[in-house]
Order: C-alpha cells, then structure tokens, then sequence
C-alpha cells in the first residue's frame, strides 16, 4: 500500500517536494496546500492542475477561485486522507501548522528554516536515518548542511573524520528576490556558522567549525572544507568515494563546471524541471591535502537538494524501511540518482 503524502506550501521547496514525491512510486502526492494564486500555483493551473491543491483555511478559497485555480477543498480535508505532511512554508508557520497536524493524528517533516525543537529528531538520510525511525516528527536540515554532510559523511564511513572547518560562499537571494539582496559586498558573519553547529547535531563525533561569507548572486553555494580523517587517504581514493556516491557528481574545472551558474546551466541543458540538480558537485580540481588535511570545494544547489532527503525521512518516520541501505537505495531509484 502505497505511503500517502501531503505538501503544504507550493513554493520553491514545496514545487520541488511534490515533483519528487511524485516520483515515488511507493508513494502518493494526494495534494498540495497553499494560500494564494502564487505565480507557482498559476503555473500548476496552466499545466493543466496535476496535483490537487487544498487552500490552507476556508477564507482562502474565494481568492484562489477568483483568480480560475481549481480548489479540491482546505487543508483539514487533506490532511484527513494522508500518513504525513511535508510542510515547505515559511519559517515560524510550520510551529503553528504542528498543532493542527497533531490535531489530525498526521506525522509532518519540516524544512530547516524552523527550530529543532519543533521535531523528534534533527534528521539527515546517510548520516542518522535510524534515528528517524517511526518518528512522528523530523526536521531536515538546511540546503547547506544537507549537502556538507552528505560529503562529510561518506569519508567519515571511509576514513573518518576527528574534526573539519568550512568556508561557505553562500548565495544572498533566491531567484525573483526583490526584498533582499547585495549589490557589491560580501557580508561575513561570525565563527561559527549554524551549519558547522548543525553538523556537530547530526554527527557528534566530529569537531567542526566554520566561516560563512553572503555573495550576490542567487544560484548555488560553494563550500570549502578542510578536514583531517583518521586514516590517510590519496586523492584518488577520494575522489572514488565521491564519485561512488549516488547523490555526489564529480565535476572538473577543465571540462566548462567552473562556477555555481556553470552547474545551474548544465542541469537546464540537461532538461531538467527549473534547472534543479538533486546532487551536490564536487570539483575534482580542489581535491589537495595540506599536510595530512584533504581539501575540496562543493557547490550546493539550494533549491532541490534537500528533496532526497526529504522522501528518505518519508521512509524512516513511516517505518517503509527499517534499514537505512534499503530506504536510500529506493529514493535514489525513483530520483534517478545513480
């Protein structure tokens, strides 16, 4: 029987949730919520409505028909039909939305804008899916760190890690932000960052820190690490282990993958939907060692990464896998990631 799974909030991360979802095919994307007609949600209507779109609360439905968006009803009628929810709204709404989810006996995972204490487990698919098991509430973590640690980890499992330090060039904006943004700085803000913290949360056996830098621009964000294993490893031997890694592309410099956007335009080549990449890249140039320390830069495609994840903590909270192998190895399938 199929895992029936709910979106609320059709945004960035919320479109991208529903597309992976859908892909699933152990699960089912019984509908999306929103609130608006978002230029998302028009964009659903013109594509002909492939999924159902519940309106948040009753007063939201006269707007959203306003505007010709086909309503199939509001969130509490969802929300009586599905196993969990993945909430995609904005930061602070999912504290609220956990009330009315608990209300309805539904499990929810959350995006890694909210706080930790909104969840049963701070949740990663490689690093700590056993944690995650049959949980009624997990929270991702951010873009950043999702990625960081899908690096992290894998070496860790091959050579383990004692500690590492990072520098993040982080992008400013998203994409269509006219609130926010920087023209001609780069803002620094203080040691450490969160998602150096937010490592340590998930694998506590590492001693990380780190420097986080915001750049003008909207796509991706690269991350320097700088990391002492345990045991010695050659360039080759790491760069083996990333390209073993199904959610990890090997990149190089010399072939044209010289910059955040050069990723962003090899995925739209590539055909895919807004030009999402659920892997994370490394450079294979930045591979070195200084001394005994390995080196290497990662590009961290914040709009999608996160949704691999997102469907391997589906799998954990609703015990569709007990082992963490089986439920990675089925997400990887359905996403296409080889």
């Amino acid at each position: 029987m199929k895992a029936k799974v709910a979106v609320v909030g059709y945004g960035v991360i919320g479109q991208r949730l529903a597309d992976g979802v859908a892909r699933q095919e152990d699960m089912e994307l019984v509908g999306v919520v929103d609130v608006q007609p978002t230029l998302a949600i028009r964009a659903l209507k013109d594509k002909g409505m492939p999924y159902d779109l519940y309106a948040a609360a009753q007063e939201f439905i006269p707007v959203l028909e306003e505007a010709g968006i086909p309503v199939s009803g509001t969130m509490a009628d969802l929300l009586a039909q599905v196993d969990i929810v993945l909430d995609a709204t904005a930061a602070g709404i999912g504290k609220k939305n956990k009330e009315i989810y608990q209300q309805y006996g539904v499990k929810a995972i959350f995006q890694g804008g909210e706080k930790n204490e909104i969840a049963d487990i701070f949740f990663h698919g490689y690093a700590n899916y056993n944690q995650g098991v049959g949980k009624d509430y997990l929270k991702l973590t951010s873009c950043n760190t999702t990625g960081l640690i899908r690096s992290v980890d894998c070496l860790d499992k091959t050579a383990g890690i004692e500690k590492i330090a990072i520098t993040i060039m982080r992008r400013s904006a998203d994409p269509g932000d006219t609130h926010r943004g920087f023209v001609d700085l780069a803002k620094v803000e203080p040691v450490p960052n969160h998602q150096a913290v937010d490592l340590m949360t998930i694998m506590p056996h590492i001693d990380a820190t780190g420097l986080l830098v915001h750049f003008p621009m909207t796509h991706g964000h690269i991350i320097n690490v700088l990391a002492k294993t345990k045991r010695k490893m050659t360039k080759e031997a790491v760069l083996q282990v990333f390209n073993d890694h199904p959610r990890i592309k090997v990149v190089k410099i010399a072939d044209g993958f010289n910059s955040n956007t050069a990723l962003f335009r090899y995925a739209r080549n590539l055909g895919n939907p807004r030009g999402d990449m659920y892997e994370i890249a490394v450079f294979a140039e930045t591979v070195a060692f200084s001394g005994d320390d390995l080196m290497y830069a990662i590009n961290i495609p914040q709009e999608a990464v996160v949704i691999p994840e997102t469907i391997d903590g589906i799998r954990a909270a609703l015990k569709m896998h007990q082992n963490r192998e089986e439920a990675l190895a089925a997400t990887n399938q359905y996403l296409r990631l080889e």
